[in-house]
């Protein structure tokens, strides 16, 4: 995996928060809980900061709409799937 600055860290985690706040009030929760269910998906490394490229040049609309989608099926598929750890 590529090393990053300070500076393209920092962006990358204020992409997230800016993520996470639009996801959290399109889908009318806190932002706390809209990070923890995130969390429990793997989904800001695996979304958020990962496709941090392609991301961050669409609207904020776009990437709020896009991570409550994505967070969505993610649950939806991990209760349709039988896990070993429960």
């Amino acid at each position: 995996m590529q090393s990053i600055t300070q500076s393209e860290a920092y962006r990358h985690v204020n992409f997230a928060l800016m993520a996470i706040a639009g996801g959290a009030e399109k889908m009318g929760i806190t932002e706390k809980a809209m990070y923890e269910r995130l969390k429990a998906q793997g989904l800001v490394h695996r979304r958020l900061f990962r496709r941090y490229e392609e991301l961050h040049t669409q609207s904020p609309e776009y990437v709020a709409d896009d991570i409550v989608e994505t967070l969505l099926n993610w649950e939806a598929a991990r209760k349709a799937t039988p896990h070993e750890d429960e």
